[in-house]
């Protein structure tokens, strides 16, 4: 396995496949100790979980809510996390997330640019 240590080389795809070793591993793990790998559902349960961890740390961040140790790191790990269940849970549904996100960024941006062709800078003052 290739460590990803430079992420000025980490793209979508190299996250996706580093992604899907990390999720061998741990059905390897499955498999052993549960005798099977976990479900759709299981695996949406451990994405949300870790949100739920991702909220509390914002809120940390923010100093609303008191957690111990290196709140910045913890958020680091948890965003990373996150993005690595959402390219798990895409992979389980048969979605291409690098194909998925680039359609979605560009559909999004050709919705935004008229919009913000038709305002001008400052106008919310």
């Amino acid at each position: 396995m290739k460590l990803m240590n430079d992420a000025q080389q980490v793209s979508l795809e190299s996250a996706r496949k580093r992604a899907m070793e990390i999720r061998a591993l741990y059905e390897t793990l499955e498999e052993r100790i549960n005798g099977q790998v976990w479900s759709l559902h299981e695996l949406m349960l451990g994405f949300s979980n870790d949100v739920g961890t991702v909220g509390r740390l914002i809120l940390a961040h923010d100093g609303t809510w008191d957690i111990e140790g290196d709140v910045d790191e913890q958020l680091k790990h948890k965003l990373s996390e996150s993005l690595w269940w959402v390219i798990v849970i895409a992979e389980r549904l048969g979605i291409d997330i690098t194909e998925a996100y680039a359609g979605t960024m560009d559909r999004i941006e050709s919705g935004l640019l008229p919009a913000v062709g038709q305002t001008r800078a400052g106008s919310a003052d």
